[in-house]
Order: C-alpha cells, then structure tokens, then sequence
C-alpha cells in the first residue's frame, strides 16, 4: 500500500552524518513537531538527481522555509558516506539534510520502493517530494517512472 495524504509517516530508522560520524535518526523523532519537505530521488550523483532534483531544493530552500518549512531534507537509498559526500559536493550547507535510507527500510514501508536491479542498481526509492507536518503527510507528489516534473522544488514550493 501507498502511503497518501493524511496518513502518519511510518516507523524507520535513517541515518545522517552527525559531527563525529553517522547517527541513527528515527522517523517518528525528527518529523515530530515540525513542518518538514521530504524529497526521494532513486540514487546520489545519478544526471536528474545531481543536475535537477537536489539543486533545485538548494537553490529554492529560502523561499520553502519562509513559507513555514522547518527542515528541509533529500532521502535516497544510498549509504550516508555516499549522502554525505553528495550533499558536500552540492554545498547543501544547513538548507538540505542528507538522509541514507541504506535498506529501504522507508521507502518500502511508505510503498515508494522501486526495483532497479535490471539496471545494476538494486532496490531504490520512488522519487518524490511531500510536505510532512508533525508526521502526517500533507502534500504528495509522487513521479512516473523516469519522470521529474511534479516532485521539483517550484512544485512543492507552489502547494505551500
């Protein structure tokens, strides 16, 4: 089943990188109390996610928080090193947190998961971007196979 509009993020656990290594960040302690944008993309440094989707987050993140957004925050299924590494070569600063979502523990209990592993790269998330406020999803926008159009910062940035 597909996560939707008004159901409660599910139980995970994801990694970022913290000040002296990676750190366990549990689904249910970082999106309460917050108003928080969650964007998917299948992998790190692949051409519409590292040319497209990421930067435009970084780019837009001022305009997103002054609409009410506390965090803003890229999760794909990929190793936090790889996150880390990704999100230092985009310069994402404190505008976009890099989560590792190392096991699709998420994606598949939202029902985002998509199986890459024809094309060498295994199980992967769905792209996508959603407005979560205080665990309860608000704004869904969920791409085609292969497509990036309604899952974009400016989308996002238009249903706030």
């Amino acid at each position: 089943m597909t996560i939707s509009i008004g159901d409660h993020m599910p139980a995970a656990t994801l990694k970022k990188m913290g000040a002296s290594g990676p750190e366990e960040l549990s689904t249910s302690e970082f999106f309460a109390g917050r108003n928080v944008v969650l964007f998917a993309v299948p992998g790190a440094f692949t051409p519409t996610c590292s040319n497209k989707h990421l930067p435009g987050f970084v780019e837009h993140a001022g305009q997103i928080k002054a609409k009410g957004v506390d965090a803003i925050a890229c999760m794909s299924v990929n190793d936090i090193y790889v996150m880390d590494a990704w999100g230092k070569d985009h310069q994402v600063g404190d505008d976009v947190e890099m989560l590792a979502d190392g096991s699709a523990e998420l994606a598949k209990a939202m029902g985002l998961e998509r199986d890459l592993t024809a094309a060498g790269l295994g199980m992967r998330s769905k792209r996508f971007a959603m407005v979560v406020d205080d665990g309860v999803v608000t704004v869904l926008k969920l791409e085609a196979a292969g497509g990036f159009d309604v899952s974009s910062a400016e989308s996002i940035l238009a249903a706030l």
